[in-house]
Parts: C-alpha cells; sequence; structure tokens
C-alpha cells in the first residue's frame, strides 16, 4: 500500500506492508539513519520520534497508524545542531556511546515543547523509559535544564524558539 506523510517538513510516499514499523520506514526506505533500533517492543526509547509534536516510539508504531501525520527525527530537529537540546548535549557532554542520544533528545525537546521549565521531577517522569547503557542520566537532566535555559534566552532576543521548531517540521 502507499502511505503518504510529512517527514521533517516533507511529503514523503511510501509503499510497504500497513503494518510495517515506522522505524523501518524511516531507516530502510527513506534512509533516515538517526533513529535508532534498540528493542523492537518500545521499552528502550531508542527510536524515539516525534509525531505531530507527540514523542513516540516508532518500532511499535505502524506505518498506517501515522498517514497524513507529521513525522520529526533526529535529522529533522535541526540541520545545523542550532536546536537548544542539541546545543546543550554538546555544552553539557551528555554523550557517552552515543547510541541512545537521538532517543534522548528528542523526548527532551518534546518535553520543552511543552513545558518550557521543567522540574527535576517531570525531567525525569517525560524520560522514563529512555534507557542509556552508559548511565548518563544525571547529565540529560543537567542538559534538559540547560537547554530550557538556552531556548528562553533565544526567545527574548526576538528570533523564534528553537523548541518552537519542533512542531512545524
Amino acid at each position: 500500500m502507499t502511505f503518504t506523510l510529512i517527514v521533517n517538513g516533507r511529503s514523503a510516499s511510501v509503499d510497504v506492508a500497513a503494518d510495517m514499523p515506522l522505524l523501518w520506514v524511516l531507516r530502510d526506505v527513506l534512509d533516515l539513519r538517526g533513529t535508532k533500533y534498540g528493542c523492537g517492543i518500545a521499552l528502550c526509547g531508542a527510536c524515539t520520534v516525534h509525531i505531530n509534536g507527540e514523542a513516540a516510539r516508532s518500532c511499535t508504531t505502524s506505518i498506517s497508524s501515522v498517514a497524513g501525520k507529521r513525522i520529526t527525527t533526529i535529522e529533522g530537529l535541526s540541520s545545523d545542531g542550532s536546536h537548544a537540546v542539541q546545543q546543550a548535549w554538546l555544552e553539557m557532554d551528555v554523550s557517552q556511546c552515543g547510541y541512545c542520544q537521538p532517543g534522548q533528545i528528542m523526548s527532551a525537546a518534546a518535553l520543552l515543547a511543552k513545558n518550557p521549565n521543567p522540574s527535576d521531577a517531570q525531567i525525569d517522569a517525560a524520560m522514563n523509559g529512555n534507557f542509556c547503557r552508559c548511565g548518563t542520566y544525571s547529565r540529560i537532566r543537567q542538559a534538559i535544564h540547560r537547554a530550557a535555559l538556552i531556548a528562553r534566552k533565544q526567545s527574548t532576543r526576538s528570533t523564534p524558539s528553537a523548541l518552537k521548531r519542533v512542531d512545524k517540521n
């Protein structure tokens, strides 16, 4: 079957089985390899993308359920690393092995798009289910606080907030 979706702001039509997971459509059909396969059962968060601005696990999301919806992958968050979360991740040196980081970043960006100044408890709740085998959880939390600050500074300079761009893709 042919399905049309908006991926990173561009229309994409794919001819795949209706039950094919979005993860494999992104990686194998559309050649967007930033979204990672982790567990395949929506428990680890490595495959997190945004569907209509909401964080979602792409490994268990069928392509038929997202037809016509806006999908944002790590590649679509910003092409130049200017998104507040990406900046904070680099500043705080979050990554070790890096495998889980696309999913972590996408979950953090979705959180900050809804809650621009989250508490530690709100961050922990939003990031629950995103596993990091290297154990960088405290740096992830610090980076989310830093990203919130970066986004606030960006919005006070009369430029569009980097966090708001997520929902436009």
